[in-house]
């Protein structure tokens, strides 16, 4: 897609948003994808969000397996609506789906370009005939350019609406009661730095804010990040990788003492046969 402000480039593998190119600005806001840090660019977590307690849940009296982040991520979506300024895709169910996750689904990511922003909405629609059970969340990671002129430390995050960042540290892909605080005071900013990651993401179950900013110390570039109704927020970057993950989530990992039943689980999402269910988020570039 492409307007007079931004390009943005897609794969559908996991309905990705994968470049997000300024055309005034001349920057580049979304990380390269290296595989030797990462090699994923805004991946979609569905129909779970973080890790599961050995890997397993139950529902009805089953036992079943799904990988970290789920499966959306690395399937084939469908491109249904492709335009200038408008894409989506789309993921249902099927066979292979059905055998590590009973439920049907019907799961759309649709992309918009609007002026100097892009927004990504997920929607959720359950044409099965009983309870679905699901959480969803984004992954972006934003480039934090790097070179001569600036380091990554040049780099900081600032919230509208907060003042410190209470977060739960994580142990073996779980959630774990452990916490810690960063206080974001005077100015609600967090600068980056790359062993602020070393431990793992951060996962913040309070946070006020709905608006997080990307600033430097070298420059007026930098991006927005708008969201609303997303109870769980995660910020994570691979060890000494130059980008940053701003990640809304609809769920989070098992916690450590999970019970493991899959209706019990922190953040799950009921939804009732026949209806939908739908979260935005978006990227206003500067």
């Amino acid at each position: 897609m492409q307007n007079e402000y931004l390009k943005a480039q897609f794969s559908t593998k996991g309905a990705e948003l994968q470049s997000l190119n300024g055309l005034i600005t001349h920057q580049e806001y979304i990380w390269s994808g290296d595989p030797a840090y990462w090699g994923k660019f805004s991946p979609v977590l569905f129909p779970i969000v973080g890790g599961l307690k050995d890997h397993t849940y139950y529902t009805d009296g089953r036992k079943y397996n799904l990988p970290r982040h789920g499966f959306a991520r690395d399937r084939e979506f469908t491109a249904d609506q492709i335009s200038d300024t408008e894409v989506s895709f789309s993921l249902t169910h099927d066979e292979e789906t059905l055998k590590v996750y009973p439920f049907e689904f019907a799961l759309v990511l649709h992309y918009r370009l609007t002026e100097n922003s892009i927004s990504c909405s997920y929607r959720v629609n359950n044409p099965g005939e009983k309870t679905l059970l699901f959480s969803i969340g984004g992954h972006p990671a934003f480039a934090a350019a790097v070179n001569e002129e600036i380091a990554y430390t040049d780099y900081f995050i600032e919230f509208n609406k907060d003042t410190e960042l209470v977060y739960h540290k994580i142990g073996n892909d779980l959630i774990t009661d452990e916490t810690a605080t960063i206080d974001l005071r005077p100015n609600s900013t967090l600068p980056l730095s790359y062993a602020l990651f070393y431990e793992d993401a951060l996962v913040i179950k309070t946070l006020r804010s709905d608006r997080i900013s990307l600033r430097n110390l070298k420059n007026d570039h930098g991006f927005h990040f708008d969201f609303s109704g997303f109870p769980f927020f995660g910020i994570w970057a691979a060890k000494n990788a130059n980008f940053v993950c701003l990640e809304p989530w609809c769920g989070i990992a098992d916690s450590t003492g999970h019970n493991q039943n899959l209706v019990e689980k922190e953040g799950i999402i009921a939804l009732d046969e026949n209806k939908s269910w739908e979260r935005t988020w978006s990227v206003t570039c500067f």
